[in-house]
């Protein structure tokens, strides 16, 4: 993590106690960041709020308004930002059950939602029960008691349940005719590892550092490897070859 983020992170926090203030029980990191892979120009800066109860829809709006990136610029792609309860943080719970989500930065679409109602289906809503599994294990902390006691993880079976649903969810995605390179296939492929190790070993890890691992184990190890060297600018792997791969990792894990 870069300066420029690190300051980034800080003013973020200001600004939410002044919106929230004894409201707000933490500021926490994750995504890139949290399990140090952040990459200037490439990463976005994923960060977690944790209010003690909901705040009014007032307060809401006027967070987003403070945290957007016309008002605090943000140094990296963009700012994923989530806003929980300190209830539904320590629940566990599969459900998105987020009171704030707000979307902005200089390459990416602003988008600030209110309500998981609000959210397309077609989106996805397995996102937020991974990213607090994330959080309880690695989330880093800014402000406020440490992650792992703030954010409760998934039992094992709703963490399988939404690991399956995230790898279907990537390979409903659209593909480009014919059989050529997949930038997209990138992420797919580093995600299903991911996943893979999650379930086999228990640790989340970012998506090139679990690719690296699952080289190791000698799972599909070229292709791996071709997009782990694409992370850096080498070429993507076609797309056939990445589906096959999704479509194992996610028969093993549905079927365990």
């Amino acid at each position: 993590m870069d300066a420029a983020v690190r300051r980034y992170l800080a003013d973020l926090v200001t600004t939410a106690r002044d919106v929230l203030g004894p409201e707000l029980v933490g500021a926490y990191a994750t995504g890139s960041v949290a399990l140090d892979a952040y990459q200037p120009g490439r990463s976005d800066v994923d960060v977690a709020l944790v209010c003690r109860d909901t705040p009014a829809r007032r307060t809401r709006e006027d967070l987003v308004a403070r945290l957007r990136h016309e008002t605090l610029p943000c140094p990296a792609r963009g700012l994923e930002l989530v806003t929980y309860s300190r209830t539904v943080a320590g629940s566990g719970t599969p459900e998105p059950g987020f009171e704030v989500e707000l979307n902005t930065g200089p390459r990416m679409p602003f988008r600030a939602t209110f309500a998981p109602a609000e959210r397309p289906a077609a989106d996805g809503h397995f996102w937020y029960g991974l990213d607090r599994s994330i959080l309880h294990q690695r989330g880093r902390q800014l402000y406020g008691p440490p992650a792992g006691e703030v954010f409760a993880d998934l039992s094992p079976g709703d963490l399988r349940n939404l690991l399956v649903t995230a790898l279907r969810w990537w390979l409903d995605r659209p593909v480009p005719p014919g059989d050529g390179p997949a930038p997209a296939a990138v992420d797919a492929v580093l995600g299903a590892c991911r996943a893979l190790v999650r379930i086999r070993d228990g640790d989340w890890l970012s998506k090139v550092a679990a690719g690296r691992r699952t080289i190791a184990l000698g799972r599909d190890p070229e292709l791996v490897a071709r997009c782990v060297d694409a992370r850096s600018g080498g070429p993507p792997p076609a797309a056939a070859a990445a589906r096959a791969f999704q479509q194992r990792v996610l028969d093993e894990i549905a079927a365990d």
